[in-house]
């Protein structure tokens, strides 16, 4: 930044932001990045989930315009993208309530904070396999 005076300009010399390699990796940095990954990802996930919905509503026609999608070496790619899907959601779900906790001035001392987002990171896929859980016992 410079500031201009009335015959010279003097350079202030303020400190860089610190980049990511400079700081010790803890959970909170992990939760807060996977959390901004999530998001994408659903917003993504949320997409292609209407466009399923679409052929579904379209009539037993439509449905088969995607469903060799869902059969043979592509399928078990589908349905493992499907499955990383549920697994962005349950884990945006799950820090999401961190988030409100965190509204209500709850969970923000160092040790719970990190405490709460190593929860978060390992019971996150609890609700993916819930969710397949239940989509296979139907069938």
């Amino acid at each position: 930044m410079h500031i201009r005076s009335a015959d010279t300009t003097i350079q202030k010399k303020r400190p860089l932001s610190p980049h990511l390699q400079v700081w010790r990796w803890h959970a909170t940095m992990a939760t807060s990045i996977l959390h901004r990954a999530s998001g994408s990802a659903n917003y993504i996930g949320a997409g292609l989930m209407t466009l399923f919905l679409v052929c579904l509503a379209g009539g037993p026609e439509s449905y088969q315009t995607i469903a060799p999608l869902f059969q043979g070496g592509l399928g078990i790619a589908v349905k493992v993208v499907l499955f990383l899907l549920a697994w962005s959601y349950g884990y945006h779900w799950l820090n999401g309530l961190r988030h409100l906790m965190w509204d209500a001035g709850l969970g923000f001392g160092p040790k719970t904070s990190n405490r709460n987002s190593w929860i978060i990171m390992i019971a996150s896929p609890l609700p993916a396999v819930l969710i397949f859980a239940l989509a296979l016992g139907a069938n």
